[in-house]
């Protein structure tokens, strides 16, 4: 074992910087956020054809799938470092995700197809008659978003190291 490679300690330590921003307010719209859109509209598309509650649900579950399918291809491929720095891209979406969740029962966050769009986790809770736990639900997505940041900076900064010849 010989040391942090600097450059990849580096890099983990400005996704750590990123992530912590993101994590402190998950609700301001960034770049990244214009990514996870493209795929959560995607996933409405694709996952309608399995019913109208699943369709909506395909927003948000495709917008982490997403990610999360990159995390397992770099694992696959054993590229560990790769892997944790992707499983930021899945806290960062799971943070904006909660945030739509938390939105469920106020209504207050700015939709693409404006005021009369369906709100997808007003319909979701409503449909199950869970409404009312709308905010617990989006803190426990937040709170796994917290996690999985953690991971990401804390696997990161393991997979840095470089390994000896042989190892």
């Amino acid at each position: 074992m010989k040391g942090l490679n600097p450059f990849k300690a580096g890099f983990i330590a400005i996704v750590a910087i990123y992530g912590v921003v993101c994590a402190a307010s998950p609700g301001t719209y960034r770049f990244l956020d214009r990514v996870d859109l493209v795929f959560h509209e995607a996933g409405h598309v694709i996952f309608g054809f399995f019913g109208e509650l699943i369709g909506i649900l395909g927003g948000s579950l495709m917008q982490v799938l997403i990610p999360a399918i990159v995390v397992v291809y770099f694992l696959a491929h054993r590229q560990n470092y790769s892997a944790a720095v992707a499983l930021f891209w899945v806290a960062q979406s799971l943070f904006n995700v909660s945030v739509y969740v938390k939105d469920a029962r106020t209504r207050a966050l700015p939709l693409l197809g404006g005021e009369d769009t369906l709100h997808d986790w007003g319909y979701i809770l409503g449909k199950l008659n869970l409404l009312l736990w709308d905010r617990a639900l989006g803190n426990s997505i937040y709170a796994l978003g917290l996690l999985l940041l953690g991971a990401s900076v804390l696997g990161g900064l393991y997979f840095s190291r470089e390994q000896e010849s042989g190892e």
